[in-house]
């Protein structure tokens, strides 16, 4: 078994949440159909060119109006995006300075998802590769003026190499609690990045945990650990996430994918399953 959520600054997370990037004009239908299988967190972004979060908050309002959840049970994530990840459906002025942008973003959101709170707003990648530019830091800067507000319960940052971690934990005032990235089997699942995280009380979030690797999804391995747990090999990787102390995230449209998302519970995976796991790359 395992818990569905946890706490973190008197905020509930949940282990499992819904990602809502690439689904275009089924946003709303898909953000409702996620909340009715059972889903209490969602991630989004006020970056129209990937989200649409006013979609995302149209599906929670309709969820909240139905009487079938209401705004306390929902963990909702959005983001602050730069204008180089940008199109040109911006939700600031591009002319203004960083800290503006991000509190104009940022109240944009607000609107969006007809919330007087977001319980986590993440960065959405610095503006470089390696290191922290001064555009970096007037933004984080500005999110934790943001949270000092209490309109920000949490902060967080995506797409960050661990170099990036440390001089962001460093030099922060309100350190991350969370940090999303892509992860990659062939690097060891985030492996040092995710050590960084256990070794500071930071919560780690994995996206495109299938998508980015679909040959160790397709592998014996995986086929085999899903055939004794009498799962589907998705379940697999989304179980070994979590025991690896990773918080998931799925962006699934399929209903019975949703579920089965969501039905941890029971499957366990033995330690040695998931040290094979941890080491596997391709087979």
């Amino acid at each position: 078994m395992y818990d569905r959520s946890f706490s973190i600054d008197g905020v509930k997370v949940p282990r499992v949440l819904y990602g809502t990037a690439w689904k275009e004009d089924n946003t709303q239908r898909l953000t409702e159909l996620a909340i009715k299988q059972g889903f209490r967190g969602i991630d989004t972004a006020n970056q129209r060119r990937h989200y649409f979060e006013e979609a995302v908050g149209k599906g929670i309002a309709a969820s909240i109006a139905s009487g079938l959840v209401s705004r306390t049970d929902l963990f909702l994530q959005t983001k602050f995006t730069f204008r180089g990840g940008q199109d040109h459906r911006l939700p600031y002025d591009p002319n203004a300075h960083v800290a503006a942008q991000v509190e104009q973003s940022f109240a944009s959101s607000l609107a969006h998802l007809g919330s007087d709170t977001i319980d986590a707003y993440v960065l959405h990648g610095p503006t470089q590769r390696f290191g922290l530019g001064s555009s970096d830091w007037e933004a984080w800067r500005a999110m934790e003026a943001i949270h000092a507000s209490g309109r920000a319960k949490l902060l967080g940052v995506s797409n960050v190499t661990l170099e990036q971690l440390q001089i962001l934990c460093d030099g922060a005032k309100v350190r991350p609690r969370f940090v999303q990235n892509r992860c990659y089997a062939i690097h060891g699942w985030d492996r040092d990045v995710r050590r960084f995280c256990a070794a500071n009380g930071v919560s780690y979030q994995g996206f495109s945990l299938l998508t980015a690797n679909r040959e160790v999804v397709a592998s014996s391995t995986v086929s085999q650990i899903a055939f004794r747990c009498n799962c589907a090999p998705a379940q697999v990787i989304f179980r070994f996430a979590l025991d690896l102390g990773m918080i998931v995230l799925t962006g699934t449209t399929n209903p019975e994918h949703m579920r089965q998302d969501l039905d941890m519970g029971r499957i366990t995976l033995k330690p040695e399953e998931v040290g094979r796991l941890e080491s596997l790359l391709v087979e």
